[in-house]
């Protein structure tokens, strides 16, 4: 057997050190946890309507390491989003509360019209996702009776109901949620009397977006 020059020799077995000092690396290597002029790529898995499927998940040690910790920073350092890591939840952003209310029905939207409905109150808001709930108080003067309607968009929104009932309905207010995105949409309550006279009242006093 031909005998091969000492340098390629040399050069096999510095490869096959590098080699194993590569595996080493590649099995104790610790987490990455800083991408600095990449990107992150997360793929969906075949089911991510599956509950129990995670499409992406996104935690780190908190304080004393047991409790996860989230956040998003935007390109000047603003914290855009955040967990609450004491009690769980959203710590930021602030989502909007409805302020308590005035319960004297007198005070309230009302109409004496018997001949259409009648818009009482108007809102405008953007989407941010495609459903959204919406719960009313509804009252009708003595000896009266009427109705309660609410229209999203030009499009009525749940069931009409009977005056002095409860309005509480979870419903779809965009078909299109790409083309829909952060758009304003119309949210109108409307009223009508449906005996000879009286007045009918309604008193939002809950609504709020829902996912899918």
């Amino acid at each position: 057997m031909a005998l091969l020059p000492e340098d390629i020799i040399d050069r096999l077995i510095q490869m096959e050190r590098r080699l194993n000092a590569l595996s080493t690396a590649v099995h104790t290597r610790p987490p990455l946890t800083e991408i600095t002029n990449g990107s992150l790529t997360l793929k969906r898995q075949p089911k991510p309507e599956d509950p129990v499927t995670v499409v992406a998940h996104l935690t780190t040690s908190g304080p004393g390491g047991t409790k996860p910790v989230l956040r998003f920073n935007d390109a000047y350092g603003h914290e855009i989003l955040s967990d609450d890591i004491l009690s769980g939840g959203l710590a930021r952003p602030w989502l909007p509360m409805l302020p308590p209310q005035d319960m004297a029905s007198a005070n309230w939207p009302a109409t004496s019209v018997t001949t259409a409905w009648t818009t009482i109150a108007q809102s405008q808001n953007p989407i941010w996702q495609p459903k959204m709930r919406l719960r009313m108080f509804t009252r009708v003067s003595s000896g009266a009776t009427g109705q309660i309607r609410v229209m999203v968009g030009g499009v009525q929104f749940g069931a009409t109901v009977a005056a002095g009932s409860v309005f509480d309905h979870t419903g779809v207010v965009t078909d299109d949620m790409q083309a829909d995105f952060g758009k304003d949409v119309t949210v109108e309550i409307q009223a009508q009397v449906t005996s000879a006279s009286g007045t009918v009242y309604a008193k939002p006093v809950l609504m709020h977006g829902r996912q899918t």
